[in-house]
């Protein structure tokens, strides 16, 4: 039933490959545990205490929350697909509780730092300065993910409207506009790229130095080399963009539901993050202007 679980999630659900693989380990990891500590090969029917008892030995190994917690809702997802195809009568993973994770709020640069790296420092005329300037353009001024930015497509940048098209978390395409500034260096960079002679045109539309598609590790180190140049934030990754374009336009007062919508998200509870870094900003400017402060 594993198989068709993960075959139920790619297909019908419409998770990731990424989210897929990730279930995938975590139930042959289950599987592994529930072999070696009670020699029980059919994971489909495993009780609670064994469900119990494989949470505990991940805690006990200090693995972290957060990870534990997928595991868990790998699980849920599992057994319930079970009890859906009537292979099994009671879930086991009710009386499961996710872990406690320790919230923290997003690492974002300062608007000021980030003028400097788009305005101040100097990027040179060529093919490899151009593409790292527009990743890290692409990035600030529209908040897509790694995974989007490496799936983006030059077909999915639409000038006369000025707008990119995105495929999110779980397939789901979303619009976000573009401003002018990001248009005039999409079209040079699309010009050096033509005259990079790479062969056929890749038709992502960010690509390595060899015209090849563009890879995680890839797009980490573009963007840290350039951070390090301007914020000593601890965490100085693609994502760290991501939360500073959404920080940013909050703080310029863009409402909470328009920033929900571009950052793809499903629930407003995940953008509201961001409003407490906004609240610190509000607290400031109290302390500053209120005369009974």
């Amino acid at each position: 039933m594993v198989n068709e679980f993960l075959t139920y999630l790619s297909v019908e659900k419409r998770y990731s490959k990424h989210t897929t693989v990730s279930y995938k380990n975590d139930l042959s990891q289950l599987v592994e545990y529930l072999l070696t500590t009670y020699e029980f090969s059919t994971p489909e029917f495993a009780s609670y205490p064994m469900l119990r008892s494989w949470i505990v030995t991940l805690v006990d190994q200090e693995m972290q929350p957060k990870s534990i917690n997928r595991k868990i809702a790998c699980l849920r997802s599992f057994y319930h697909f079970l009890q859906k195809k009537e292979c099994i009568t009671k879930d086991p993973t009710l009386k499961i509780r996710a872990l406690k994770v320790k919230k923290s709020l997003p690492v974002f640069v300062e608007e000021d730092n980030m003028i400097k790296l788009l305005d101040l420092i100097e990027f040179n005329n060529t093919f490899e300065s151009t593409r790292d300037k527009l990743v890290l353009e692409l990035l600030y001024a529209t908040g897509i993910r790694l995974s989007e930015l490496i799936g983006l497509k030059t077909v999915d940048i639409n000038f006369f409207q000025k707008t990119i098209k995105v495929l999110g978390k779980g397939n789901k395409e979303r619009i976000i506009p573009i401003h002018d500034a990001f248009i005039v260096l999409a079209k040079e960079y699309i010009n050096k790229k033509k005259s990079e002679s790479f062969g056929n045109i890749n038709q992502f539309f960010v690509v390595t130095n060899s015209g090849e598609q563009v890879y995680p590790m890839f797009i980490y180190r573009l963007v840290r080399t350039y951070l390090d140049q301007i914020t000593t934030v601890d965490k100085r990754s693609p994502h760290v963009l991501r939360h500073t374009f959404a920080t940013h336009l909050l703080n310029k007062g863009a409402d909470l539901n328009a920033i929900k919508d571009l950052l793809g998200h499903t629930s407003l509870a995940a953008t509201q993050v961001y409003t407490h870094n906004s609240i610190d900003k509000l607290k400031s400017i109290f302390d500053q202007a209120h005369p009974k402060s």
